[in-house]
């Protein structure tokens, strides 16, 4: 006969041992999680590049950062000293701007690309000799004809990965195989590429954008596989173009950039002139759009000042959440000078509350302003969530801030852009590895109307033979001048002045099947 007290005292003490790890876990991702929604008001910058940074990328681990430019340097900074003071390592090899960068799935490698259509592999695992100096690529690839916009690594294998360039083409690289034969298929596009990015847990699925204002996921085996390629690999057309009721004409934004959460089910893209915009990777429409409408505490922008921008740069932004479930938070950089952070609520409740708004509907409020995702002229309206208060915006630069990047384990954000430093941003003053970090000033620079001194910088930097940032002082006079030139000449496009977009017939007659 079973003793039925002591079976309920073995399932309840085995219950409780069961629930234990659980809790700590919870409580360590509460704390995590707590921390990161105080904000990042500490920082330090890291500095060693003689010019512009464009690129920055973690390793998967979170031990390496890796960051380069219109410098010949690719530099690794190492986030398990104590105290991060220099590069350890450094890499040469580049003749041109670096604008891409990412690490292999085991980390042992990192890829860059530039605009001399070169890609150069480069052996970390080297790191300690590398001491007293600089280390080169084990492999050089120069298969585009055009600047290298992005490189994305195979999730699990080492020697593959993607690059994408103004050329129009998407090349999947096997490093193992030689010559020609490390090319493994081209996607061949209709314009210049800006983005690509595998699938971060199904390498059989990529995402691609281009200059056109396309986003497509494709299929590596309908892509590449085989002697028939089935519609360049696309399994599914993103809607990204733009309605306003306002104006007669779409707009068609070009794509700066993609990137994946960690789980792949979300992504967010980058647009010239408009707003971060978030999409479920199942659903063709954009659940989220990120701007700066409000400020952190939601009181409105006061009228006249700068906030969230995209029109002058290339702009790289990045989910995280380390040790979450799921990254529940999006960083992007912006041309007013300083990095916003969202936080961005589970997909399931922004479909909820994005609306849906039919045609007729939508030509009835002719003098609003709001602005939905359309497939064409006569297709319904879909309004995505607007999250307009960022958690935080962070300082530190003095110029446009390009490249926002979330540590994979540790509560630390990057930031970089057209000065020569590398910006890091902790909640705490303290960190266990970067040291003693100060508090960052809440004001930015602000834009100075145009005067002669940045006018005859703005010169001598066109007409330089040098690099830019390549001056002798520490504070990239010639190239914030130049920056707050292009801003003043650019910083207010209207996107539907800029990018008027008519779909072609095709288009139109497909558009249907997208609400189906």
């Amino acid at each position: 006969m079973i003793d039925d007290h002591n079976s309920m005292r073995f399932d309840s003490t085995s219950s409780l041992r069961a629930l234990r790890p659980f809790s700590a876990i919870d409580r360590r991702k509460n704390s995590i999680r707590s921390l990161i929604d105080s904000g990042f008001p500490y920082s330090r910058k890291l500095s060693s590049h003689t010019s512009c940074v464009n690129a920055v990328a973690f390793s998967r681990s979170g031990r390496w950062l890796a960051s380069a430019g219109d410098d010949p340097f690719v530099l690794l900074w190492d986030f398990h000293q104590e105290e991060i003071e220099k590069p350890t390592c450094g890499f040469v090899g580049h003749r041109a701007n670096v604008f891409a960068l990412a690490f292999s799935a085991s980390d042992q490698f990192v890829y860059s690309g530039d605009t001399d259509h070169t890609i150069h592999k480069y052996d970390i695992s080297r790191w300690g000799e590398l001491a007293d100096h600089s280390g080169s690529p084990v492999l050089t690839l120069q298969r585009h004809q055009d600047s290298i916009r992005a490189i994305s690594c195979h999730p699990h294998n080492d020697q593959l990965f993607l690059s994408a360039g103004e050329d129009g083409l998407v090349i999947l690289h096997d490093s193992r195989e030689s010559g020609t034969h490390r090319a493994q298929g081209c996607v061949y596009g209709n314009s210049e590429v800006t983005s690509v990015q595998y699938h971060p847990t199904s390498p059989d699925w990529f995402v691609t954008g281009d200059t056109r204002g396309e986003v497509s996921l494709r299929d590596t085996r309908m892509a590449f596989g085989g002697s028939v390629r089935v519609g360049q690999g696309v399994v599914q057309n993103y809607v990204t173009s733009l309605s306003k009721p306002s104006v007669s004409c779409l707009s068609k934004p070009e794509v700066g950039s993609i990137t994946f959460d960690k789980t792949g089910k979300t992504f967010a893209v980058t647009f010239l002139h408009f707003l971060p915009t978030i999409y479920a990777l199942s659903d063709p429409h954009p659940v989220a759009t990120c701007s700066g409408a409000n400020l952190p505490d939601g009181t409105p922008v006061p009228e006249g000042a700068r906030t969230y921008t995209n029109s002058c740069t290339i702009k790289h932004g990045s989910f995280g959440g380390p040790c979450l479930d799921r990254d529940e938070y999006y960083c992007a950089g912006s041309d007013d000078f300083r990095a916003y952070v969202w936080k961005i609520p589970e997909v399931a409740a922004l479909k909820e509350m994005r609306e849906v708004v039919t045609h007729d509907d939508w030509e009835s409020r002719r003098t609003s302003d709001t602005i939905g995702f359309t497939s064409s002229p006569s297709s319904d309206r879909c309004i995505p969530v607007e999250l307009s208060t960022p958690l935080c915006r962070l300082g530190g630069h003095k110029s446009i801030v390009n490249s926002t990047l979330m540590h994979p384990t540790m509560p630390y954000l990057v930031t970089a852009g057209v000065e020569r430093h590398v910006i890091l941003h902790s909640p705490i003053a303290d960190p266990p590895t970067a040291g003693s970090l100060a508090r960052t000033a809440e004001n930015v620079r602000t834009l100075p109307k145009p005067n002669l001194e940045d006018r005859i910088l703005f010169m001598e930097s066109l007409m330089s033979d040098r690099r830019l940032g390549e001056e002798d002082d520490q504070d990239d006079k010639e190239t914030i001048a130049l920056f707050d030139e292009i801003l003043r000449q650019e910083g207010t496009t209207d996107i539907f002045e800029a990018r008027q977009w008519y779909p072609s017939s095709d288009e139109e007659d497909n558009a249907d099947a997208l609400w189906s």
